[in-house]
């Protein structure tokens, strides 16, 4: 299968990402020797189709953050093809790239920092317009006022600063910042990670208001299995830079293929104190193979994998459909086919809010 997989069956995508690579670190070290550099982002293709939600999960490091950043080009991917509504993204400069930047913004994982603490809140929401030389300032900051009151908050907070916010407000603000030039598509960076559990529900259940009514296009960036399996209609996951599963939300997380995957659904904390669970989450791999350090060649996922085999350290596995359903649920794993059905430790991967 090819990796178009993330594409929604008979949709338009409004985002095409091809063979995207990001490393850090590259350049000259000490004596003159040319540094390998970390491949955050090591050639993922997806699509999201207008008005759809894509999820992205995985452990912190596997680069999902970067792959966020690399599609706006807040960070300069290396290499690859970004394209949104058929417009290259990365070979755009100057006029082209900030109209393209009006439609395409970026909600931060922190609500304290991601907020200028000298600013009033009417000037961080409004500063957008100001960049983009968006009409007069006496509309800008009607814009400003307009967008409080639709994320939640008053329109006499704009000239009260950040600190005077609580952590699920701040959000808001940020989502009113994101919304200012009226985008078509935005990342959302872990947006909830850092709220409480019946806020995380008023922020999810906002996003999602804003997408019907604005028929927003977002890239879901999370940890949590049950937030992206309630919110999103897709779900790719990401280990080590790379794609290694990608289906229906609610396939991939009750049903997984990728044995990654399966331990990330495993890990899901059990909502039950009278449960007791003993053991390990997931078969641990041999001791030779698990201390194996992790090289360019053969699957990223094999010195960690219970399954693994040398086909995985010779062999790169690339996305291939595990079944012939129009679900279009793939996996870049070589022994899928063999690999024990999951059995979860729970009924499900859990809930969140009240």
């Amino acid at each position: 299968m090819s990796d178009h997989a993330t594409t929604e069956s008979g949709g338009a995508a409004l985002v095409e990402v091809r063979d995207l690579v990001t490393v850090y670190g590259t350049g000259t070290g000490r004596l003159g020797r040319a540094r390998a550099g970390l491949r955050a982002v090591d050639g993922v293709s997806l699509d999201i189709p207008a008005g759809t939600t894509l999820g992205l999960v995985g452990e912190s490091g596997c680069g999902k953050t970067t792959l966020g950043r690399s599609i706006l080009r807040l960070v300069e991917p290396t290499s690859g093809e970004v394209r949104f509504a058929g417009h290259d993204v990365l070979g755009a400069s100057g006029t082209q790239l900030r109209r393209l930047r009006r439609d395409m913004q970026i909600v931060f994982q922190d609500p304290f920092g991601s907020l200028n603490p000298r600013l009033t809140v009417g000037t961080i929401v409004g500063e957008p317009l100001v960049l983009h030389r968006w009409r007069s300032r006496r509309e800008r900051r009607e814009r400003a006022t307009e967008l409080l009151e639709r994320v939640g908050l008053r329109g006499d907070d704009a000239g009260r600063y950040p600190h005077e916010f609580s952590g699920g407000q701040r959000q808001r603000i940020g989502i009113a910042r994101a919304l200012a030039l009226e985008p078509r598509f935005i990342v959302c960076d872990e947006p909830v990670s850092a709220l409480d559990v019946s806020v995380q529900a008023q922020i999810l259940n906002l996003l999602a208001d804003l997408q019907g009514e604005w028929r927003l296009t977002y890239l879901f960036i999370a940890h949590n299995l049950a937030v992206v399996e309630q919110f999103c209609a897709r779900v790719a996951v990401m280990y080590r830079g790379r794609i290694v599963e990608v289906g229906p939300a609610t396939e991939v997380c009750e049903a997984p293929r990728h044995p990654y995957t399966m331990l990330l659904r495993r890990s899901v904390p059990v909502p039950d104190p009278a449960r007791r669970v003993t053991g390990e989450v997931w078969p641990r791999s041999d001791g030779a193979r698990a201390g194996e350090a992790e090289t360019a060649g053969g699957c990223v996922y094999g010195p960690r994998c219970p399954f693994a085999t040398d086909l995985c350290s010779r062999a790169t596995p690339t996305l291939s459909s595990v079944n012939d359903a129009p679900s279009r649920h793939a996996v870049a794993c070589h022994h899928v086919a063999t690999i024990p059905s999951f059995e979860p430790v729970a009924a499900n991967c859990g809930t969140i809010g009240p």
